[in-house]
């Protein structure tokens, strides 16, 4: 038996609750993919907060600590301004409100890229303070030396390829990559040097789908598609996107819900009682005791 902090969601307080260890690892997550196929593709989702954190958690095998809580959470206009602080306390949090899911937390821009040194320590302490299984970072050819680096110390490598959100200033915006041959050759070429130093898993993000697949087939770990194909041996999105929190999404996004609607609604009925005092009821007050 472990000890895992959860949300007492009677009390909306942390408490320690004892549960058994069924937490997944990163080799199950690797052993997904076998001779080259996924019977079951894997299920990711972000999660940045520990009660979002309890909802998912039952229905994914990887939860991903995303620097997109750059614009989910901060309103921040990109990913560029996140630091080491805001994730390892977003992943601190993931991590106590589950215990199934394997918790991957990004590594925010430039955090990583000057060496693998760097890599080396900013990796080990967002694991350190966090409790996360394994990190992201984005970048192909050029990271597989680091990649290669942060495994061979102990610190699992989850890949991230094709549009890189961190790298937009260059890019020069969101578009999907893979459009012309160069590009879609540098993209699979990619994929195959993070699969080559040890990454466990690779992202494969905004690609056309036959770049999407031909990767996936050139790939020994599992890939992880979002904006990709349905071919990609698992999928992962933006929790906020796929719940409807935001009016404007992504066009590989499916909104599955639209929760800003019901928040929305169940505001203005919460205002509408405040303003005629119909709220808070006797039901939801104290009274003296009688006699």
């Amino acid at each position: 038996m472990s000890t895992t902090f959860q949300l007492d969601t009677s009390t909306s307080r942390a408490n320690p609750t004892p549960q058994p260890m069924k937490r997944l690892t990163v080799p199950k997550i690797r052993a997904h993919k076998a001779d080259g196929e996924t019977k079951q593709p894997l299920v990711m989702l972000t999660a940045y907060t520990a009660r979002q954190a309890q909802l998912l958690d039952a229905h994914c095998d990887i939860l991903l600590v995303g620097d997109s809580l750059a614009q989910v959470i901060y309103g921040l206009p990109s990913t560029i301004p996140v630091t080491l602080d805001m994730m390892a306390n977003h992943a601190a949090a993931v991590v106590r409100g589950s215990y199934h899911a394997v918790v991957v937390v990004d590594m925010p821009f430039g955090s990583y890229e000057a060496s693998k040194e760097q890599a080396f320590e900013s990796a080990s302490r967002l694991l350190k303070e966090s409790g996360a299984a394994a990190v992201k970072l984005e970048g192909g050819e050029q990271m597989a030396e680091t990649v290669a680096f942060l495994n061979q110390r102990g610190i699992p490598v989850m890949g991230h390829v094709g549009l890189t959100p961190q790298a937009v200033n260059v890019l020069g915006g969101y578009m999907a990559r893979g459009r012309d041959d160069a590009e879609a050759k540098k993209i699979v070429g990619d994929a195959k040097a993070l699969d080559e130093a040890g990454a466990f898993a690779i992202v494969l993000e905004g690609v056309l789908e036959p770049i999407a697949i031909e990767a996936t087939k050139a790939v020994s770990c599992p890939t992880i598609g979002i904006g990709a194909s349905a071919q990609c041996d698992g999928q992962v999105l933006v929790t906020e996107d796929m719940l409807g929190m935001f009016e404007r999404v992504p066009r590989f996004v499916k909104k599955y819900e639209n929760i800003a609607e019901v928040i929305d609604r169940t505001v203005a009925q919460y205002a509408e009682e405040v303003r005629e005092r119909s709220f808070p009821s006797a039901d939801q007050t104290y009274q003296p005791k009688k006699g």
